[in-house]
């Protein structure tokens, strides 16, 4: 699995995805232009002093990271909205989780480069989750279907 940031907005959601993909090994890719620096006050101490354990890599843009895209990886778009329920789907272990930004979700023309769409369903008054709570539910999901809470368990 790996966690996939479309032009994240708010510095403290994406601290605590690294954060999480610091407890769990996940690469973590940003892809431009991000809204705020990566040497932002609040990204760093939201991910505390766990930076040094994420795999991070940065693109510029959505085009430089679909150019480095390794072959058959299959990206699984989300939406506050739309798709399938995310336990509907099954995962594997390559796949790469696409969440967008806090204020506006994926642009469809980048939906439709993905393998598929999928959802946390809300069933409550707020339009959507916080993104870093979306990003650790569909994770762990992923990893509960492939084996990877393996090193969880006891």
């Amino acid at each position: 699995m790996q966690i996939v940031l479309y032009q994240p907005r708010i510095p403290p959601n994406t601290g605590s995805i690294a954060r999480l993909c610091a407890a769990t090994e996940t690469p973590l890719h940003l892809v431009g232009p991000l809204g705020f620096s990566i040497d932002d006050k609040h990204l760093k101490r939201a991910g505390l002093d766990y930076w040094p354990y994420v795999e991070v890599h940065e693109w510029s843009n959505w085009s430089a990271f679909i150019e480095n895209l390794v072959p058959d990886s299959r990206l699984i778009m989300t939406s506050a909205r739309k798709g399938k329920c995310y336990t509907e789907h099954d995962y594997q272990s390559g796949d790469m989780l696409v969440l967008g930004p806090e204020t506006w979700g994926l642009p469809e023309n980048i939906v439709q480069q993905g393998h598929v769409l999928i959802t946390i369903p809300i069933w409550g008054k707020v339009r959507s989750l916080n993104l870093a709570t979306a990003a650790a539910v569909v994770l762990y999901e992923g990893y509960r279907q492939t084996g990877g809470l393996k090193h969880f368990t006891k």
